[in-house]
């Protein structure tokens, strides 16, 4: 993923910048302190903070192999060889889900039908491979399509390659807006549901997965650079500062964006998330 560098007159000033140029929560990113201001006579601070930031990878913690596998005593099992002693065929089901991580495995299962890729080892080890955006993409298709089935909605579910680094699934249909919510706020804890979804089933993966619905979130981006550009131009006939309603961080990055191409202002952020917005006053 792409770094970016802010800085700031604290390193959480130049973390918050970085998170609205990154259009991502502090939980989505990661950060790397490159400098920090240093006090100075009578208390005053020089230099500034200076940081650089990413979109954090999605790839899940590695496996601890250094414990040994413990095993469960098969039942009518004895320490003799005597007849007594179990065939283990019947011990585990036959349908239990690949993706299971429980501690009492008692040896490496097939490969399922998901999206998962792994390759064998050792017995009982298991390494799994990162999996491309495409396959991304057509797990959390498979998630949103059966959501729909389970809502009783009709639609159809795209998958598009947005750049290298992230795939985006939108929905089209008719009747979807319980999927979008107001000003997008379901439509936030459907992209955080879907993400997990495809964590757990791919197991590693790398690059930023986005859903949308209806168009919503680039129907809402243009509404939302149009409506900066004209406060923009009354900030800079006025002389004085306007502050916009509290919004996400996806939010924010547009109408940075959307300042950043008009002379005379600028933009800051205030105010701790949620309830985080941004402010756009004279240059």
């Amino acid at each position: 993923m792409e770094w970016v560098e802010t800085t700031g007159k604290s390193v959480e000033e130049a973390k918050d910048r970085a998170l609205d140029e990154l259009g991502v929560d502090e939980g989505d990113a990661e950060f790397e302190v490159l400098g920090e201001p240093k006090a100075g006579l009578f208390g005053r601070v020089r230099g500034e903070a200076r940081v650089r930031a990413r979109v954090r990878p999605s790839t899940p913690r590695a496996k601890d192999t250094s414990r040994k596998r413990r095993e469960r005593p098969k039942a009518g099992s004895t320490s003799s060889s005597g007849t007594g002693s179990s065939s283990g065929t019947g011990s585990e089901s036959a349908d239990e889900p690949a993706s299971s991580s429980r501690g009492g495995e008692r040896g490496p299962k097939k490969q399922g039908s998901g999206s998962r890729k792994q390759t064998t080892k050792e017995v009982g080890e298991t390494v799994t491979e990162p999996l491309s955006l495409a396959e991304q993409g057509s797990t959390a298709r498979e998630f949103l399509e059966g959501l729909l089935g389970a809502l009783g909605r009709q639609g159809t579910v795209n998958v598009n390659e947005l750049d290298e680094d992230t795939v985006e699934v939108v929905v089209e249909g008719d009747e979807l807006g319980l999927l979008i919510g107001a000003r997008g706020a379901t439509l936030t804890a459907l992209q955080d549901v879907a993400r997990t979804v495809v964590q757990r089933r791919t197991a590693a993966h790398e690059g930023r997965l986005m859903i949308d619905v209806g168009g919503y979130r680039k129907k809402r981006a243009e509404a939302l650079s149009r409506f900066t550009a004209q406060l923009a131009q009354e900030v800079k006939a006025s002389g004085s500062a306007k502050s916009l309603e509290p919004m996400p961080a996806a939010d924010r990055k547009v109408v940075h964006d959307a300042v950043n191409e008009i002379d005379g202002v600028v933009t800051t952020s205030e105010g701790e998330d949620p309830r985080r917005y941004v402010v756009i006053r004279p240059a």
